[in-house]
């Protein structure tokens, strides 16, 4: 697994001294106001403040002080350690580790890799985009499994799907 989680990614300045507005990676925006430390390109940064809007963090980074400076972060991603991430609840994963997971269905038909995790409200879709496109709902009743170690999700046969959750 991956040693380092992105939780986010720095959309633009905030402000006149350096701060930088952030774009959530995370379905916990209020983790970023334990940050001490963070990774911009495997440097480490310390966090001096943070505040929460009601979709984007603000950070003011250490060494970070003007404008300019925190432009020069744009579409930066920032990242903590897989140590310093929050502790997850039964059945929950993140994003990083199901990215490249190999999805077979209870039958053994390999259906292609994850490439991404989209967040829908309701409920996550698993991106496959070769093969062929596919989009599978996070649903209980959809994945009967999940070996983010052994990179591998079994999901029912699509024609089997029930989306009662």
């Amino acid at each position: 697994m991956k040693e380092y989680l992105t939780i986010g990614e720095i959309t633009k300045p905030h402000g006149v001294v350096g701060e930088v507005k952030v774009f959530p990676l995370t379905d916990d925006l209020e983790r970023f106001r334990n940050l001490k430390n963070v990774l911009i390109d495997g440097k480490e940064v310390k966090v001096l403040e943070v505040k929460l809007l009601t979709d984007r963090a603000v950070l003011k980074l250490d060494g970070i002080n003007t404008v300019e400076a925190a432009d020069r972060l744009r579409g930066k991603t920032l990242e903590v350690r897989r140590k310093d991430a929050v502790k997850l609840e039964k059945d929950a994963y993140f994003v990083e580790d199901l990215k490249g997971c190999r999805v077979f269905d209870t039958e053994g038909k390999d259906l292609g890799e994850i490439y991404d995790v989209i967040a829908t409200g309701s409920n996550d879709v698993y991106w496959i985009r070769e093969p062929k496109e596919l989009l599978i709902p996070a649903l209980k009743t959809i994945v009967k499994e999940v070996d983010v170690e052994s990179l591998r999700v079994v999901i029912a046969p699509v024609r089997e799907w029930s989306y009662e959750d």
